[in-house]
């Protein structure tokens, strides 16, 4: 059983703390990946997977870190579990490793990411590190799903890359909606998430 104190930081990220519609962080991921719902959910995977681990690596190592060169350990640590997480894709999922292209590689310089290592590993403990990780991670992963399933829905008709719109639609006038699939709706759709997210919890205003 998780204590209040761990429920919390695992459970903040996904709505009241999220990194993304709250925190304004790693946004340029919406914006790139998002336009169908299969890199998506792999990105959101991978980014989970990183930020975790390499929480509780650094929360591990924060005693013996010299404060001069946190920096650099850090992004050794984090380069060294993006390689391995781009391997995993590509001798797994390479069509999808292929779709998300440089963007894996970026997830060294992913905002939330440094943030977490900087705020919080270096000053709590591994499992304390872990579940934050887990929680920013899905955090920002449930925000790139949304995005992405209305993008690829509205702007190809398909979710996964199976068609679900029925074909009567189109026959009757129905067309996708191009704009969708371009990078401004992306930044567009996060918008309007966080408008109904803060609408609903206007203390996060004050």
């Amino acid at each position: 059983m998780l204590s209040k104190k761990n429920k919390e930081i695992l459970l903040g990220p996904l709505s009241k703390n999220n990194p993304v519609i709250v925190q304004i962080l790693g946004i340029c991921s919406a914006l790139a990946v998002t336009a169908k719902l299969e890199p998506a959910l792999v990105m959101a995977v991978s980014v989970t997977a990183v930020v975790a681990f390499a929480n509780v690596i650094i929360s591990l190592l924060r005693n013996t870190i010299p404060n001069s060169i946190r920096i650099i350990v850090q992004l050794v640590v984090v380069a060294a579990l993006v390689i391995i997480v781009d391997q995993i894709l590509k001798a797994y999922m390479y069509q999808v490793s292929k779709q998300l292209s440089v963007f894996v590689g970026l997830i060294i310089t992913n905002c939330i990411l440094m943030g977490r290592l900087e705020a919080f590993a270096l000053s709590h403990k591994p499992w304390e590190s872990f579940l934050d990780g887990i929680g920013n991670g899905l955090g920002y992963g449930i925000i790139l799903v949304i995005v992405a399933f209305f993008r690829e829905l509205l702007g190809s008709g398909t979710l996964f890359g199976y068609q679900v719109i029925p074909q009567q639609m189109y026959d009757w006038g129905y067309q996708n909606n191009g704009l969708m699939i371009l990078p401004p709706m992306a930044l567009i759709t996060v918008a309007c998430i966080i408008w109904v997210h803060r609408s609903r919890n206007k203390d996060l205003q004050q």
